[in-house]
């Protein structure tokens, strides 16, 4: 159905569309079966368009028809289908505390090659989606443009991960399921993170470009790739912490690499800093 209005919603849970966005939204890895990732709300939606590519489909209620008028404003195509469905059954869809009246299916990107010398985040076994989603964000905000994520880490696609990154997917280079022997082929340096060894981060001279490794929530980064690193660096904790989130670590040794680089405000970003102003 790709009218303006929709003639009768899908309200059963044995549809076959209703049935195929509940497995992408449940199983973490049904995206690469599906060849689809679900977008869940419409600023996922939106990043999308944003970044040139189109949906597949797109999914919504009826109270969701001021948005599809915001979306065409945006680039969104006549042609691309609309799955009417009842706040019900997108209720069932949402894992959000107030279900959203819109969604997306968009095709999932093309495995990429290796980037041997782009500005790169690499996860060692970072399992939590929202760490994840929270590192690809800041990778993508910081000028990274290439996360490589190796074997065990969260899969990059899933939906809690695509809702973390709030559309920082859309401007990345990601490569998942990753070898570890895959980065032998990088040319830039390899700076890894220890909580108990290595020069304080804030008397370090980063290199750039660069590669940071950030490492498994409870074991940290593999001893291998500790002893492959170019560099190993530790985050001043005064208050006396055993140790960061890698989130947190993440975004403080990211920003780090950016300031070193003198990258405070590329000037094709003037608009985005604008608009950043605006929220602050």
């Amino acid at each position: 159905m790709t009218g303006a209005a929709p003639t009768e919603p899908i309200a059963s849970r044995d549809n076959p569309r209703f049935k195929r966005l509940r497995r992408l939204v449940e199983d973490a890895g049904a995206y690469r079966r599906e060849g689809v990732v679900w977008l869940e709300g419409d600023h996922l939606v939106r990043a999308l368009l944003a970044s040139g590519q189109r949906p597949q489909a797109v999914v919504l209620t009826p109270a969701a028809a001021p948005l599809l008028t915001e979306l065409r404003k945006q680039g969104l195509p006549a042609e691309v289908p609309l799955w009417w469905m009842t706040p019900a059954l997108m209720g069932q869809l949402s894992t959000l505390a107030s279900p959203t009246a819109l969604g997306a299916l968009a095709p999932l990107p093309a495995v990429r090659d290796l980037s041997a010398v782009a500005p790169t985040v690499v996860l060692d076994r970072v399992q939590d989606p929202g760490n994840v989603g929270s590192i690809l964000r800041t990778a993508a905000a910081m000028g990274f443009g290439q996360v490589v994520a190796l074997k065990g880490s969260a899969a990059l696609w899933s939906p809690k991960v695509v809702r973390a990154g709030m559309g920082a997917h859309f401007a990345l280079r990601l490569l998942e399921g990753v070898e570890r022997a895959v980065l032998a082929a990088l040319r830039v340096p390899l700076l890894a993170t220890s909580s108990h060894a290595g020069v304080w981060l804030h008397q370090a001279t980063l290199p750039w470009p660069c590669a940071w490794v950030f490492g498994h929530e409870g074991q940290g980064v593999d001893d291998a790739l500790l002893r492959q690193a170019s560099l190993s660096v530790r985050i001043a904790q005064p208050g006396g912490q055993e140790s960061l989130n890698v989130a947190a670590a993440a975004a403080i040794c990211l920003h780090a690499s950016a300031v070193a680089r003198g990258a405070h405000a590329p000037p094709d970003d003037g608009p985005m800093l604008r608009r950043s102003e605006r929220r602050l």
